[in-house]
């Protein structure tokens, strides 16, 4: 290569590290803080990313390979009603805990398939839903009538 093409490149790659880095700042600023107090007195907690408005309800955690195990997206949807979710361009297998707005646990949907187009209700209104990866539910036996801690939900 010659130099000035490198003189060219150089720039570029150095913006293009600067916003990889950047980048992850910004996703380690996101996370969230959230707990879920079991009825066997057991407490788990959470990093989470918050989804507040449509574009990021919307996205979830479509495209993503892997997601770390204390890790998850809670979805923010503003009001108690209904709502449906789906595994569209989801990759990953999930939980999806469907929450009141008191906190408590509604309903699970446990090991979800991935890249399905197929609905899952909450069977119920409520105000939130938190995704973790797939088996976590089980594996700390959380269970509908546990309680969801974070800013979000009333007591």
């Amino acid at each position: 290569m010659s130099l000035p093409v490198l003189s060219r490149i150089r720039p570029a790659f150095s913006a293009l590290t600067f916003l990889v880095l950047t980048a992850g700042a910004v996703y380690a600023q996101a996370l969230e803080t959230l707990s879920i107090a079991t009825q066997g007195g057991q407490r788990q907690s959470f990093r989470v990313e918050v989804a507040r408005n449509d574009a990021d309800r919307a996205q979830g955690l479509m495209f993503r390979r892997s997601m770390p195990a204390d890790q998850g997206m809670l979805f923010d949807f503003g009001r108690t009603e209904p709502v449906s979710m789906w595994m569209q361009n989801t990759y990953l297998p999930l939980d999806m805990l469907f929450i009141r707005a008191d906190g408590t646990i509604a309903r699970i949907a446990a090991n979800t398939e991935p890249l399905s187009t197929r609905t899952i209700s909450s069977g119920e209104p409520v105000l939130s839903v938190l995704e973790l990866n797939a088996g976590t539910a089980a594996k700390l036996g959380i269970k509908p009538g546990d309680r969801v801690e974070h800013p979000l939900f009333k007591r």
